[in-house]
């Protein structure tokens, strides 16, 4: 019984923090924030580093700058239908909502004034995060709270090859940290925490301007293993023995940021841009978590790999830019992205499907060198039933609501 239980419930939790890392959030500056992310090939202001940096060789021979920060708002997901019972392994009703949640998250990214044909850029984003909260009995049992938070350090170089070409590469710094609580009383208590120290990669980028209107480029972001490290506290009770266990253990898991690749174009007709850009996140490389615990004993009751198998995921980008006037552009954009997640291994930690995407920005020059910029995004989920045998994740039952709301607030200077 002991060994059912624990191996059962830490297994399906640890699994939060990964999941966390697929709930991307691609929106990191003004102008990919009021296009729905398709802002890409045609990426010409600070945050080019970020999105496109072979596009900031083509930029004016000056430094750009932009803060800002994303407010998101997660309202609460329902879920109707029934699910496992942790330790009688047999299904019950388990209706119930997610709480809702609120964030701020600041972002900055930077150009360098360089020479005619190189250029340097630095960003510092959170490209990633998750964060689920239930409050009823069933859902309280894998995924009380799920919270995860991935920060990157972004810096590339440019070069260019000619006036129609150019390349670019950098280095991306990753640090995350996570905590994951769950509880089935009296049968258990978990709370865990970790973080992943600072793990590496890097980031390539081409960019074509055959004429002087059309720009075509490509970009390619590595994976990332992060090795996720901490303590797990709590309690287990064997019914069998009427004995608690008490938890107080280390240890660690790695998962996958996975690698990624785009390639857009972006088209300028008078004072407007057209951009569409396709996007592939190579998830297909999350296949089995495996967590390793310190104690021998605790990791042969808790330590037992899970089949994950997730698959590659596509999403399709449009977005127009449009220049109003010398003072003021507005901005719009629309997209599809396609869930990683197949339905066996889909649970509360993170109850996602495939998604469409609307936006609306603008962005107001106070002077040649001052802007400001607002906009606002939304994120609706398409219904997603689940049916899965006790013996796996144990949901039978439809997640409804699923949507997110995001406002972004910047100011950017150019000298």
């Amino acid at each position: 019984m002991l060994k059912r239980i624990s191996a059962g419930i830490l297994v399906l939790s640890v699994t939060g923090s990964s999941f966390g890392a697929a709930y991307k959030i691609p929106e990191q500056s003004q102008r990919s924030m009021g296009t729905a992310a398709a802002y890409f090939a045609g990426a010409d202001y600070a945050d080019a580093n970020y999105y496109n940096p072979s596009n900031m060789v083509f930029l004016e021979n000056r430094t750009y700058i932009e803060f800002g920060s994303r407010y998101i708002n997660l309202p609460s997901i329902k879920f109707e239908g029934r699910a496992s019972d942790p330790v009688t392994r047999s299904f019950q009703i388990a209706d119930a909502k997610t709480k809702e949640e609120h964030f701020f998250i600041p972002y900055f990214h930077m150009v360098f004034k360089g020479t005619e044909n190189v250029r340097w850029g630095i960003s510092f984003v959170t490209p990633a995060g998750l964060s689920k909260r239930w409050s009823a009995v069933k859902q309280k049992s894998t995924a009380e709270e799920f919270t995860l938070k991935v920060f990157e350090l972004n810096s590339s170089v440019a070069f260019k090859i000619s006036e129609k070409f150019a390349i670019a590469g950098g280095v991306r710094g990753i640090y995350a940290s996570g905590k994951i609580k769950y509880r089935y009383e009296p049968a258990y208590k978990v709370n865990m925490d970790g973080d992943s120290g600072y793990r590496f990669g890097y980031n390539l980028s081409a960019t074509l301007r055959p004429t002087k209107n059309l720009t075509i480029s490509t970009a390619y972001r590595s994976k990332i293993s992060m090795k996720i490290e901490g303590d797990a506290s709590g309690y287990l009770y064997d019914p069998l023995s009427s004995t608690t266990y008490p938890i107080a253990v280390g240890g660690h898991v790695i998962v996958p940021l996975p690698a990624e690749w785009r390639v857009g174009t972006a088209y300028r007709w008078r004072s407007t841009v057209f951009e569409l850009t396709y996007e592939k996140t190579f998830w297909s490389s999350y296949k089995v978590l495996d967590i390793q615990f310190n104690n021998s004993m605790i990791d042969s009751q808790l330590g037992k790999p899970k089949d994950k198998y997730w698959h590659d995921s596509e999403t399709v980008r449009f977005g127009v830019r449009h220049k109003f006037s010398n003072n003021f552009t507005g901005m719009f954009g629309v997209a599809y992205d396609e869930t990683p997640i197949p339905q066996r291994t889909l649970g509360f930690e993170l109850p996602d499907s495939n998604a469409w995407i609307f936006s609306l920005g603008g962005i107001y020059n106070l002077s040649e060198r001052l802007e400001f910029g607002l906009s606002y995004l939304y994120v609706t989920k398409i219904d997603r039933n689940v049916n899965t045998p006790p013996n796996e994740n144990g949901i039978d039952g439809k997640f409804s609501d699923l949507s997110a709301h995001l406002v972004n607030i910047s100011v950017g200077y150019k000298f």
